[in-house]
């Protein structure tokens, strides 16, 4: 086939290289959602070659994936040893003995979501002390170790409430396997050896193994990690370095015991030249530390890590990385999902996030064997702005630690914000107006948590609320927060 017939061919093959979370997901989802079109779906890994396998922590965008693939959540969880998560704490990043909560659900009451920022700054311009956390039925069930699913009916304050997962990251590439394979997904171990490409077109045609395999294919999937093997080491797509505003370069990573009664939330400690987190798991506390090698040694931040979490129950591994995104994920033939088409850090946990959309936008996307350029277009633009989008996010967090006086934070403090971000701040400060789009990620009460937990504060509210007396509009918040404190209370505790 030659020409217009050949660009109209459709998609008879996909390969898929590198196993792993973004892997076996892209193999889970593609599966289900292109079984009925009698697709080969082959996907090649090696036993030999590691994964970074630490993204434990999820934000609540991991539920639409797992309903795409029909995972029945009580099997995934007990698969996975995962534990529920109702948001993130900060610790330390205005200073040591300064902690805010970042929750997943909305703030004040049902519906009130985007104008209860406005209420609470009002109310704070008026003179009134009050913490955020006390209007959270999310951060209130996270402190209190509760737990209950959020209600369908609008009118309930249960609506509010939003929570992902701690998970096991291995366990939940295999059980993703298992569902893959069912499907008719089949499993070629072996390390790529050989990479076929079309003289004319550039496509990518085969790839071959040292087990002897060699694979053809209408779409290649590059899931292959930080190196990505196709999209960067053959076909050039390029790399956006952006640690000039996030400094992070590596992570140490190990295990300790379980708690015995662990919490509903993820912590992100600040530390003198990072972060640490820790993530409790039904069999296991996750702790990481993530650090700036330009302001502490690998040997140093491996020592920081030790010193606070005691001896681990196995040994630590050392993750290195530059924080960007390839400039294309899309080219030619090939799309690069996960770590192979950029890698921010783990924050904010979007790392699975951004596993899944890149499978959503390609299957919105999803082509003819001939890979019309302007799709790939599409899914670069989209790619562009979300990854912007999570980095302005992640950002904030850094620029934002007048409590901190250690010269890492000195130098995210100092260091000018993306043009976006600082837009957005600005316009925060001024109006209290979270300029948002329908493609950003992270909605009105994530950036309200993190902007005031950050210390930024609004100089004017929304006027509309100027229709209400300020005695009113002082009742509502009791009222809110009276509300909160007795659901919390009827809640049980976490079993």
């Amino acid at each position: 086939m030659t020409g217009q017939a050949a660009d109209r061919a459709p998609i008879r093959s996909i390969v898929i290289l590198g196993g792993g979370t973004a892997g076996w997901m892209t193999a889970a989802a593609l599966s289900k959602a292109l079984q009925a079109n009698g697709i080969e779906i082959r996907l090649v890994e090696s036993d030999a070659i590691g994964t970074i396998g630490v993204g434990e922590a999820t934000i609540p965008t991991i539920h639409w994936f797992n309903q795409l693939i029909g995972l029945n959540e009580a099997e995934f969880m007990a698969a996975t040893k995962a534990t529920y998560k109702l948001g993130i704490e900060f610790q330390g990043w205005q200073g040591d003995g300064h902690a805010y909560f970042h929750p997943f659900g909305t703030y004040g009451g049902p519906g009130d979501g985007a104008t209860f920022p406005h209420r609470l700054t009002r109310a704070w311009l008026g003179g009134l002390d009050a913490s955020p956390e006390d209007y959270s039925l999310t951060t209130q069930l996270a402190r209190q170790r509760r737990f209950i699913q959020p209600a369908n009916d609008s009118r309930s304050l249960l609506s509010t409430l939003g929570y992902a997962y701690h998970f096991d990251a291995g366990l939940y590439a295999a059980f993703l396997r298992q569902q893959a394979e069912a499907r008719g997904v089949r499993r070629h171990e072996g390390k790529v050896t050989e990479i076929e490409q079309d003289g004319e077109t550039g496509f990518i045609r085969s790839i071959a193994t040292d087990k002897g395999d060699r694979l053809t294919g209408d779409l290649f999937i590059d899931c292959s990690g930080l190196r990505g093997l196709l999209i960067e080491d053959r076909l050039k797509a390029g790399f956006e370095d952006w640690s000039h505003w996030l400094p992070c370069d590596g992570a140490w990573a190990a295990p300790t015991p379980a708690d015995a009664a662990p919490v509903p939330y993820t912590r992100a400690i600040a530390h003198e030249a990072g972060w640490r987190w820790r993530i409790p798991l039904q069999h296991r506390m996750g702790n990481g530390y993530v650090f700036s090698s330009r302001f502490q040694s690998p040997e140093a931040a491996r020592e920081t890590l030790l010193g606070a979490i005691g001896e681990p129950s196995a040994e630590p591994r050392l993750i290195r990385f530059t924080p960007g995104r390839r400039k294309r994920a899309w080219v030619h033939n090939v799309v690069a999902i996960g770590l192979s088409s950029g890698f921010l850090e783990p924050l904010e946990s979007t790392s699975i996030h951004l596993i899944q959309t890149g499978i959503g936008k390609l299957l919105s996307l999803f082509p003819r064997a001939g890979c019309d350029p302007l799709l790939a277009e599409q899914y670069n633009r989209v790619f562009a702005r979300e990854m912007e989008d999570v980095r302005d996010f992640l950002v904030l967090h850094y620029h934002f630690t007048a409590g901190r006086s250690e010269p890492m934070w000195q130098h995210c403090q100092s260091t000018a914000m993306p043009e976006t971000l600082a837009y957005r701040i600005a316009q925060f400060k001024a109006s209290g107006r979270i300029m948002l789009t329908n493609e950003d990620l992270f909605r009105d009460a994530s950036w309200f948590a993190v902007m005031t937990g950050q210390g930024i504060r609004a100089r004017d509210y929304a006027p509309v609320l100027d229709a209400m007396p300020d005695a009113e509009n002082l009742r509502h918040l009791e009222a809110v927060r009276a509300a909160v404190r007795q659901s919390s209370e009827r809640i049980p505790p976490i079993a």
